[in-house]
C-alpha cells in the first residue's frame, strides 16, 4: 500500500503553510521552491486542498495560500483524502456474498483511517518548531 507523490507534497505543503505565524498568503513559487517542485504540478494539489476546503486561495500580487480551517482541526486524514478521494483500498475481485477477506481488509482500513484521523498536523507544526528552536538555541 502506497500513497501518491502527491499527498506526500500535500502534507508537507500544509505543515509549512500551517507554520506561517502571520497568517499572510503563502505564494505558489515559495510553495514549490521549498520541495523542489514545478509551480505547475503543486498548483494542482493546491487546488485540490481548496476544494476540500483546508486552504484558501488569494489572488493577487500579494496573493497566496493560506488555513482556512482551525488548525487544530486539521487531520492527517483530511489532507489524505483531499489528495487520494475517500474510496477503499481493497475490493474483493471475487464478487460473492459476505466475503471473510474483504471483512479483514475493510476492519484493517477502517482502523487506519482511525489512527490517521486522530493525528492531528498541529502536532507536526510543533515538533517542528520545537526543533528549530533546539537547533537555533
Amino acid at each position: 500500500m502506497k500513497y501518491s507523490n502527491a499527498t506526500n507534497y500535500a502534507l508537507h505543503t500544509m505543515v509549512h503553510i500551517m507554520r506561517q505565524s502571520d497568517g499572510e498568503p503563502i505564494g505558489v513559487q515559495e510553495l514549490a521552491a521549498m520541495q523542489k517542485l514545478s509551480p505547475t504540478y503543486l498548483s494542482k494539489i493546491l487546488t485540490k486542498l481548496t476544494k476540500s476546503g483546508l486552504i484558501e486561495s488569494t489572488p493577487g500580487v500579494k496573493g497566496g495560500y493560506k488555513i482556512s480551517r482551525k488548525q487544530k482541526e486539521i487531520s492527517f486524514l483530511d489532507v489524505i483524502k483531499s489528495i487520494e478521494g475517500d474510496t477503499n483500498l481493497f475490493e474483493c475481485s471475487i464478487h460473492h456474498e459476505g466475503c471473510l477477506i474483504e471483512n479483514v481488509m475493510q476492519q484493517a482500513e477502517e482502523n487506519m483511517k482511525h489512527e490517521l484521523e486522530n493525528k492531528l498536523l498541529i502536532d507536526i507544526v510543533r515538533m517542528a518548531e520545537a526543533k528549530q528552536a533546539g537547533i537555533e538555541s
